[in-house]
């Protein structure tokens, strides 16, 4: 689970060029502040969230988070008030299957417990993140604008059930 001295170093894999291009506006740490503090109130209020992802062995360092929150977007009401599953892995470990590992063990996870349908959305031109998101059974909804003008491509995923 994300912890405070989690902050600066997710604010730093947020901020590298390659990585904020697909996140929307968020150019201030206080902006990331309240990202951070909205992905980890999630497990307070909802009982799931985002899981902080370390590398293995070594220092153990931060690769990113993975997980599922719950958010109020204001896109409409087919998205809103739903589980929202999401994913964000630093540069230089994206293409390595750390992302698509994680979430699949926090969905299986999610189904034996929850068993709720979930949304997710993706900034146009961000395709690995898309074909991940079709390969955990996400499917295409609709697009829509963000607030800050950016322009996402909305996915569903039906609730399942983990086999016992």
């Amino acid at each position: 689970m994300p912890q405070v001295g989690d902050l600066q170093p997710m604010f730093r894999i947020t901020c590298e060029e390659s990585t904020a291009r697909y996140l929307g506006a968020q150019s201030t740490l206080g902006d990331h502040f309240m990202r951070f503090t909205r992905n980890a109130g999630s497990w307070h209020l909802y009982g799931y969230g985002m899981f902080m992802v370390r590398e293995r062995g070594g220092d153990g360092s931060l690769l990113g988070n993975c997980g599922i929150f719950h958010s109020l977007r204001g896109i409409g009401e087919d998205f809103d008030n739903r589980p929202e599953a999401g994913w964000i892995i630093r540069h230089d470990a994206t293409g390595k299957g750390y992302a698509q590992e994680a979430m699949r063990a926090i969905l299986d996870w999610f189904d034996g417990r929850f068993a709720r349908e979930m949304v997710c959305l993706i900034v146009l031109g961000n395709t690995g993140s898309m074909k991940l998101a079709d390969k955990l059974g996400f499917e295409s909804l609709r697009e829509a604008e963000m607030r800050d003008g950016s322009q996402v491509q909305l996915y569903r995923r039906p609730p399942t059930r983990c086999a016992p």
